[in-house]
């Protein structure tokens, strides 16, 4: 498999959270493809986060592209020159008010590697305690929750959990810890 070659490239929407470029492109076998659409993303971190007492931290909250209330994993972007385990131990603790006493790699995935480029990065928190209360943005609007492992499962295992980077994650965590 060769790359493909960049002949071109246009910004149509330079956004802070929507970003998306044209690319005229040439294939190996030598066809041009004159658009193909990109979007731009910040990369992302998710975090599976296991209190001291082995509950597992989710967060509720209405997501608008799916017009509905979704139960997730706590989440965020990395903010620029910030490294991803940074991002989510900071992420963690404005989200949910948790800070953790460890922090392990799970996961690299794209969401769409097709139309999209970024990648988001998966960690473990283990031992969380709740220090502070959330300190939201603006546009945020968080509930925590918690659940045991089994309700956690359940929930994986009976489609409920509706951002599929969020299952794949808890599918690799379970995976990991001997838990599926």
């Amino acid at each position: 498999m060769e790359k493909w070659k960049l002949l071109d490239s246009k910004y149509i929407v330079e956004r802070p959270w929507a970003t998306l470029r044209v690319d005229k492109l040439q294939m190996p076998n030598g066809h041009i493809k004159e658009e193909y659409y990109v979007l731009e993303y910040p990369t992302w971190v998710n975090m599976i986060g296991f209190t001291t007492d082995q509950q597992i931290l989710f967060v509720k909250q209405y997501r608008h592209g799916a017009a509905k209330v979704l139960v997730e994993l706590p989440a965020g972007v990395v903010e620029p020159g910030e490294e991803p385990a940074e991002g989510a131990r900071r992420e963690m603790l404005e989200e949910t008010g948790y800070a953790f006493q460890s922090i392990e790699k799970i996961c690299e995935l794209y969401a769409n590697p097709a139309t999209s480029d970024n990648l988001t990065h998966t960690y473990l928190l283990k031992g969380g305690v709740r220090i502070q209360e959330q300190n939201l943005d603006d546009s945020e609007d968080i509930e925590v929750i918690t659940l045991n492992v089994e309700q956690a499962r359940d929930l994986l295992l009976s489609n409920k959990i509706g951002q599929s980077l969020h299952s794949a994650a808890l599918f690799y965590t379970f995976q990991k810890l001997g838990l599926l």
